[in-house]
């Protein structure tokens, strides 16, 4: 069995983070075009979309496997989960929405996560391991 739950996207996180390197783009540009800026800037912006696009939940077996990119995976055995609870934690995760879950597992592990269907995903881990809290 597998099951992917896209990650929910908060317009204004998207817009932040893609309109801050385009604004700043399109502002050096029109004073003086910059040739160095635009190769910068244009890869900061491809790999800022390819997060947004890219960060899923995936529910394989007993594993749940967190990506966000190429350059962040985590495997997380559901057995291990303790907890899940709402929250608008916004520190830094592989979450693209403020409209988080908190995630305990094993002694100390913790990870936000944002599944655009929340109670969906919450079900089907709980379907897996009737413990989680």
């Amino acid at each position: 069995m597998r099951k992917v739950y896209p990650s929910k996207i908060d317009a204004w996180l998207f817009l932040l983070a893609v309109g801050v390197p385009i604004t700043v783009w399109v502002m050096t540009w029109f004073q003086e075009p910059n040739w160095l800026g635009t190769v910068i800037l244009v890869p900061v912006i491809a790999f800022i979309l390819h997060l947004f696009l890219t960060t899923r939940y995936t529910i394989e077996g007993n594993t749940l496997i967190i990506r966000c990119g190429f350059l962040y995976r985590k495997k997380i055995d559901i057995q291990s989960i303790l907890r899940i609870k709402e929250t608008r934690n916004p520190l830094s995760s592989p979450a693209t929405s403020l409209d988080r879950l908190e995630i305990r597992y094993g002694k100390s592990g913790w990870v936000l996560v944002s599944p655009r269907d929340k109670q969906g995903f919450v079900n089907a881990l709980r379907q897996i391991n009737p413990a989680i809290a």
